[in-house]
């Protein structure tokens, strides 16, 4: 096989572990609160990051270099953790997908601001084309808008924000400064939060979070190998494959039936992402390319950023 055929089929691999993750998360968010299931998820991601730090050779100290940035950054993948664990529980799973992948058509706009991006027109009628399908999904006026809609939204926003700012600070802050934060974050407010949430699980449940944590490695450790192996335009978009799984899942576990409008809705969303991935590809059109250089899913502050890790790993070699 060719070097992206092989990047492309270990990304396909890792985003159908990272759909199974979400399985998990419906499955338990119909007895648990987002608050609990995250915050024994960061509990059970700590060693990976403690063998991370062990395994950073380079020099320096915990302390971000650009703090403001670092506590927006946290401040916004925290919240994106709580909100894309809701939608999850309580949407259908295409439908909240088809929500998340509106992402990077955000990052493209937030990238205006933050990084000094010049969008030209094709791009900005990608954008405003592929937030028109998430307009086709919502249906507003033709149902009732949900508070699992609003967290999908949140969710979609707050990680394009948290790339946005990777992007801008990424090269300045060390990879575990910009790792470990976030999981901080959530393990203290969760943790703070957590009495008011609390429900006894029983061992299988606290199994299932986990085996979603291993997960987590295991789709990060794939993807990783993916960009290794192939170019980013070609794995970038296997992210959308998720939507496969989810309608699967979705029909098989959960009784959901897809409706026409998220069709058709993820349809728009995903084409307009394709072309601003292929757009930023070519070369002089994107001076940052900030969405092919996004290489992780939704930032929830759970787990491992694979931009991050990629970057350590290059540093090491």
């Amino acid at each position: 096989m060719g070097s992206n055929t092989t990047g492309a089929l270990l990304a396909l691999l890792a985003f159908a572990i990272f759909a199974t993750h979400d399985v998990i998360v419906k499955i338990l968010g119909a007895n648990y609160s987002p608050i609990q299931i995250i915050f024994f998820s960061v509990l059970f991601g700590f060693p990976w990051v403690t063998l991370m730090l062990i395994r950073d050779a380079s020099s320096g100290n915990l302390r971000p270099r650009h703090p403001y940035w670092t506590a927006f950054r946290t401040l916004a993948t925290t919240l994106t953790g709580v909100s894309a664990y809701y939608a999850f529980s309580t949407l259908p799973l295409a439908q909240v997908y088809a929500i998340l992948f509106a992402t990077p058509l955000l990052i493209t706009i937030f990238a205006i601001p933050i990084l000094g991006e010049t969008v030209r027109i094709r791009r900005w009628v990608a954008v405003l084309v592929g937030l028109g399908g998430v307009l086709v999904v919502l249906k507003p006026g033709a149902q009732d808008l949900t508070l699992g809609h609003a967290a999908a939204l949140v969710a979609a926003s707050g990680s394009a924000f948290a790339s946005i700012i990777v992007r801008k600070i990424g090269k300045d802050e060390r990879s575990v400064v910009l790792l470990i934060f976030p999981m901080m974050s959530n393990f203290v407010v969760m943790g703070a939060l957590l009495g008011f949430v609390y429900k006894p699980m029983p061992v299988e449940h606290m199994g299932g979070i986990a085996l979603m944590s291993l997960m987590a490695l295991l789709g990060s450790a794939l993807v990783i190998a993916a960009y290794k192996a192939g170019e980013a335009v070609i794995v970038a978009p296997m992210q959308y494959s998720q939507i496969i799984w989810a309608t699967l899942f979705g029909a098989l576990l959960f009784n959901e039936t897809i409706e026409r409008a998220t069709i058709l809705g993820a349809v728009i969303i995903i084409g307009s992402g394709l072309y601003i991935v292929l757009r930023e590809g070519r070369a002089n059109a994107s001076e940052n390319t900030p969405v092919l250089r996004t290489r992780t899913r939704t930032e929830t502050g759970t787990s491992l950023r694979i931009g991050l890790l990629i970057r350590a790993r290059k540093k090491r070699e």
